[in-house]
C-alpha cells in the first residue's frame, strides 16, 4: 500500500508537469502520455536492473568471502539475526566511511560498504552499520528509494524540456494566454520541489526505523552511535564520496553533506537526532 501510494503520487506529478509543459508548447495530451511512458520505463528499470546501476553510480564492486572475511562474518551473523538470506557484498574504493544497500527484494540485495569504514569502525560499530541496512533490505525500502529516484530523475527531465521551452520558444502562447503561462510557472517550480520533498520524506522517516531495528536487533545502539558519529565526522573533515549525488539518500549518512543548504535538503535526518532517539532505546535496554 505505501509503495503504490508514493509512486500513485509521484506518476501524478509527472503527467501533471507534462501535461502543463504540453499546454505551454501546444501538445499536452502528447508530452502527458510521453511523461506516462517514461515513468512505467524508468520504474521497470529500477525494478529489474536498479542494482546494477547504482554499483555503477557509486563505482562499488562485489566481492567474494576471500577478499573481506570480516565483512562477510558480520553481514553473515547480522543476515541470521533479521532471518534474512545473506546478501551480495560489494566494497566502495574510497578513504570516507559510510555503507549502503540496494537491490528490490531480500532474495536480490546487496550490501555495500566503504574501505573507509572497514579501517574506521570496530566490529561492533560494523555491526550495528550492517544491520541498518538489512532492515531497509527487509522492508523493501531499496525498492522504493530506487523507484522514487527515478521518478524524480524523470521529473527533473520533464522540468528541463519546460525550461528550454519557457526561454527558448516564441512569445506569442505566453502573451495569448497569461494566465496558462502564470500556470506553467507556478507548476514548473512546485511539482519537482514537491516531488524532492515526497523523497526526503520518505527518507529520512525510513532512516529512523532503520536505526530502531537495528539498535534492538543487534542490542548494540550505542555501537551505532558511535559509528554515525565517526561517519559525520569525517565528511565534515573532508572526506567525501565520489559518486553520482542522485544516490544520497541510499548511504547510511549523507555523504556529500556539508554546507546549510545541503542539510536543509539532506535526505537523512540529522546525526545528533538519530543519536538522541539511540541513546534512548540504550537505556530502555538498560545500557545507559
Amino acid at each position: 500500500m505505501r509503495e503504490f501510494v508514493i509512486f500513485t503520487l509521484l506518476t501524478l506529478m509527472l503527467m501533471g508537469l507534462g501535461y502543463l509543459v504540453g499546454l505551454f508548447i501546444g501538445s499536452p495530451e502528447v508530452l502527458t502520455l510521453f511523461a506516462l511512458i517514461v515513468a512505467s520505463l524508468m520504474n521497470l528499470l529500477a525494478y529489474f536492473y536498479g542494482d546494477s546501476l547504482v554499483l555503477k553510480m557509486t563505482n562499488a564492486k562485489l566481492i567474494d568471502k576471500s577478499k573481506a572475511p570480516r565483512l562477510y562474518r558480520i553481514v553473515e551473523k547480522v543476515s541470521q539475526k533479521m532471518n534474512l538470506p545473506t546478501p551480495k557484498i560489494g566494497i566502495v574504493p574510497t578513504l570516507s566511511p559510510n555503507a549502503f544497500a540496494t537491490g528490490r527484494d531480500p532474495q536480490h540485495s546487496i550490501v555495500c560498504v566503504t574501505e573507509g569504514a572497514l579501517r574506521l569502525l570496530d566490529d561492533e560499530e560494523l555491526e550495528g552499520v550492517i544491520g541498518h541496512e538489512l532492515s531497509h533490505i527487509k522492508h523493501r525500502d531499496t525498492l522504493i528509494a530506487s523507484i522514487a529516484a527515478t521518478l524524480v530523475g524523470a521529473l527533473s527531465y520533464i522540468a528541463f524540456i519546460g525550461r528550454y521551452a519557457l526561454f527558448f520558444g516564441t512569445g506569442e502562447r505566453r502573451e495569448a494566454n497569461p494566465a496558462g503561462l502564470l500556470l506553467f510557472l507556478i507548476g514548473l517550480i512546485f511539482i519537482p520541489i514537491a516531488a524532492v520533498l515526497l523523497q526526503m520524506a520518505i527518507s529520512r522517516g525510513r532512516e529512523f526505523y532503520a536505526d530502531e531495528e537495528s539498535a534492538k536487533v543487534t542490542e548494540k545502539p550505542l555501537s551505532l552511535a558511535s559509528a554515525l558519529q565517526k561517519i559525520e565526522k569525517a565528511v565534515k573533515h573532508g572526506y567525501t564520496i565520489k559518486a553520482n549525488p542522485a544516490t544520497s539518500h541510499l548511504w547510511i549518512s549523507n555523504p556529500f553533506s556539508g554546507d546549510l543548504m545541503a542539510e536543509l535538503f539532506s535526505t537523512h535526518p540529522s546525526t545528533r537526532r538519530r543519536i538522541e532517539r539511540l541513546k534512548l532505546i540504550a537505556r530502555e535496554l538498560g545500557q545507559l
